[in-house]
């Protein structure tokens, strides 16, 4: 598991020049760019390294400052950093995944305007904590706290890193079914196979050990 930075599949994109200016000028211009990282620090959004074509490399830019290589960067609605990214960070440590099948799958998740905003799969950045000598002063893993974030290329053009909860995915041979169960309950069990006053091994040195049940007292 990476600590504070990460590689990320590459994504061939555009960035407001604004964003090259600390947000001083160059409204409406845009340049190409690669990015290639990230940074993770709890109570900040997802920050992305980018490579220029002049070889500079900005560190810790957010999505917002993204669009993707193809569309016209005046055309392109400006959307604020918190209708693109629901949640912060959860902690400095990041782990990236592309998910096999989502890869390329489109889907649409609902923003705070109440409108669905459509897009394709990307890749997957979910957070945890690395080991218990460390305190974990975060919510990476309590249930009913967790979010991943699925980051999606918009079709208006722009980028999204969504949790779960806030997105359904279009997979043309699988999800066939329309209707959203809005009833549905968040998480909130932590599951143990181990926390169980019901069995135990046998006190033995027998490679195929035995299971004993126990009696509750």
């Amino acid at each position: 598991m990476a600590y504070l930075n990460a590689n990320i599949p590459a994504t061939y994109a555009q960035v407001r020049r604004e964003y090259l200016y600390d947000l001083t000028g160059h409204v409406g211009e845009a340049e190409d760019c690669l990015i290639f990282g990230m940074a993770s620090i709890p109570g900040r959004a997802i920050l992305f390294h980018t490579i220029m074509e002049n070889g500079a490399v900005f560190y810790r830019l957010p999505i917002s400052a993204f669009i993707q290589r193809g569309f016209d960067v005046k055309e392109v609605p400006r959307m604020r950093l918190d209708e693109l990214e629901l949640w912060n960070s959860f902690s400095y440590y990041p782990s990236i995944n592309t998910f096999d099948i989502l890869l390329g799958q489109s889907g649409k998740f609902i923003g705070k305007d109440k409108k669905w905003y459509n897009g394709t799969y990307l890749f997957t950045v979910d957070w945890a904590h690395p080991e218990s000598n460390i305190v974990d002063t975060d919510h990476s893993e309590i249930p009913h706290e967790h979010k991943c974030a699925h980051i999606l290329a918009l079709k208006n053009g722009n980028y999204a890193a969504q949790p779960n909860n806030r997105l359904i995915w279009n997979i043309p041979s699988f999800t066939v079914k329309d209707e959203i169960p809005y009833d549905w309950k968040t998480q909130t069990h932590d599951w143990t196979v181990e926390d169980t006053t019901k069995w135990r091994t046998e006190d033995s040195d027998r490679f195929f050990y035995g299971i004993e049940e126990t009696k509750n007292e």
